[in-house]
C-alpha cells in the first residue's frame, strides 16, 4: 500500500514527516512520489501565519481532488491549535495533532477498514514523543529531533498553542539515537528542536550536554538547528567549544535590531545583550558563521525603528539573514495590537533588509577566500561539480576531474580559491 507525504512549515516539520515515514513503513507502507499513486495521504502542516493556514486548505482541496478515495490525515501544528476548525474541514478523514503521531498506523487502519472519519487530538504531552529516525539512509545529513514546544510566548507567535510546552528527549534516548544514526553511515548530525536552546533545562541539563552525548557515537560532524539566544550562557558556550566535533554555524534568530520592537514582542534580550553573545561566539569559534531571522513590519515598528535594525545588522555582519514580513496571526497578542504597518510598507522595508542582507552574504563568502577548509561531501551534482558544504555551512564546488571516484559522503580538504554565485569554488589540497 503507497503513501503520499507532504509537507508545510520548518526544518522540524520535515523531520517529523520523515519520523512518520518510518512508522508507517514498520507496517509495510512504501512511499510514493504523486499523491494520486497513494493510497493514504499525510498533509504535516505549519500554522506560523495566517496566510499558511490558507495555502494548507488549497494542499487539502488539491490532494483530495488527486486522490478522492485515499484515506487523507492531517496532522501538525495547525490542527493542533485550532482542533475546533480542523476537525470541521470536509477533506480529511483523519486530524491528529503534534503530539500523538505514534497513533497514525492505528487510525489509518481503522479509517481504511471502517472509513470512518476520527479526530485525535489530545492535548499537547508533558513527555517528549519518541518517534523512529527519520532520516533517509540517501543523504549525508542526519537529522535528529531532540527537544520540542516553548515556553517563551513571544506575543506574535503561534507556537506555544501549536507544539505545547518546552519538552525534552531523554538522554538515554538520545545517545541510543545518535549511535543508530551514526552506525547507518552518517557523516554529520544536525541537532534541532522547536526551541533546541531549551533542551533539558527542566531536567538540570543543557543544550552541551546533548551534544556531548552525540559526541560519543563517534560523527565527524555535528551541527545545531535554529536557536534562540537566551539558551546560549556562557557555561554553555565554553562546553561546546571545547568539543571539536561541533559545527561553527550558528543560526540565531534576533528578530528585530531594536530594543522598542524587541520588548513589544516579549524577546527575552537587548540588542547590546544580542550582540554581546555575538562577540562571544566569534571569540569562542574562530571563523564562525552567524546567520539569523529577521521580521520586518512588527505592529507600531516606526521607520526609525526600521533604521536601528539596518544599523544593527551591518554592525553584527550577520553571515546570512532570513527575512521576512510580519504576519498577523489571530490568536496571538500581537495580532490585536493597534499601529498595525501596512503590507506595502512591510514589504519595501523587507526588500531594503533583503539588499543589505545580499551585501553582507557577498561579503561572507569572498571572506573564505584562500582559505582551507574540510568540506562534507553530499553528491555530484550537474555541471561537473562536487557539491558540499563547509563546517560553516558555506556551500563549496569542486569541479569534478576525470581521475576522481565517488565523494558522496566523504570528508575533504578543500582550498578555496574563488566565489561563483551564491556558491564557494575550491580544489582538492
Amino acid at each position: 500500500m503507497n503513501v503520499y507525504l507532504h509537507t508545510l512549515g520548518c526544518k522540524v516539520n520535515a523531520v517529523d514527516t520523515g519520523s512518520i515515514a518510518a512508522l508507517l513503513g514498520a507496517q509495510g507502507y512504501a512511499v510514493c512520489e504523486k499523491p494520486e499513486a497513494a493510497q493514504v495521504i499525510v498533509l504535516n502542516s505549519c500554522t506560523v501565519t495566517a496566510s499558511g493556514d490558507s495555502r494548507m486548505r488549497r494542499e487539502l482541496r488539491r490532494l483530495r481532488e488527486a486522490a478522492p478515495d485515499a484515506v487523507l490525515v492531517l496532522t501538525g501544528c495547525y490542527a493542533q491549535a485550532f482542533p475546533e476548525e480542523a476537525a470541521a474541514l470536509p477533506e480529511p478523514d483523519i486530524v491528529t495533532g503534534t503530539g500523538n503521531r505514534s497513533v497514525l498506523p492505528e487510525l489509518i487502519a481503522d479509517c481504511l477498514q471502517q472509513r470512518r472519519r476520527r479526530a485525535e487530538i489530545p492535548p499537547s504531552p508533558a513527555a517528549f514523543e519518541l518517534l523512529p529516525d527519520g532520516t533517509d539512509a540517501a543523504h549525508t545529513r542526519a537529522f535528529l529531533k531532540i527537544q520540542d514546544g516553548c515556553d517563551r510566548f513571544c506575543t506574535y507567535c503561534i507556537i506555544p498553542y501549536a507544539r505545547g510546552r518546552s519538552r525534552s528527549m531523554p538522554p538515554d534516548e538520545l545517545r541510543a539515537a545518535a549511535h543508530r544514526l551514526r552506525e547507518q553511515g552518517f557523516q554529520e548530525l544536525v541537532l534541532c528542536g522547536i526551541n533546541l536552546a531549551c533542551y533539558g533545562e527542566k531536567d538540570g541539563l543543557t543544550l552541551a550536554d546533548a551534544v556531548a552525548l552525540c559526541t560519543e557515537a563517534g560523527f565527524p560532524r555535528i551541527r545545531l538547528g535554529s536557536l534562540e539566544p537566551d539558551g546560549l550562557t556562557e557555561d554553555v558556550l565554553q562546553r561546546l567549544a571545547a568539543i571539536p566535533a561541533l559545527c561553527p554555524q550558528f543560526h540565531i534568530s534576533v528578530q528585530s535590531g531594536c530594543d522598542r520592537t524587541l520588548a513589544a514582542m516579549h524577546r527575552r534580550y537587548t540588542c547590546a545583550e544580542f550582540a554581546a553573545l555575538v562577540q562571544r561566539i566569534r571569540a569562542l569559534f574562530p571563523g564562525a558563521s552567524v546567520t539569523t531571522d529577521l521580521m520586518t513590519g512588527f505592529p507600531g515598528e516606526t521607520e526609525e525603528d526600521f533604521a536601528e535594525t539596518l544599523q544593527f545588522c551591518k554592525t553584527i555582519g550577520f553571515a546570512q539573514i532570513h527575512a521576512f514580513r510580519y504576519s498577523q496571526r489571530p490568536g496571538t497578542p500581537a495580532a490585536t495590537y493597534p499601529e498595525q504597518v501596512p503590507e506595502a510598507v512591510k514589504k519595501e522595508r523587507a526588500d531594503r533588509l533583503n539588499a543589505l542582507a545580499k551585501e553582507l552574504h557577498t561579503a561572507w563568502l569572498a571572506g573564505h577566500i584562500d582559505q582551507t577548509t574540510d568540506v562534507l561531501f553530499e553528491r555530484e551534482r550537474g555541471h561537473g561539480y562536487h557539491t558540499g558544504h563547509a563546517p560553516d555551512y558555506a556551500p563549496v564546488l569542486v569541479p569534478v576531474q576525470a581521475e576522481d571516484g565517488d565523494w558522496r559522503n566523504t570528508i575533504r580538504r578543500i582550498r578555496i580559491t574563488g566565489v561563483q554565485g551564491e556558491k564557494l569554488v575550491g580544489k582538492l589540497v
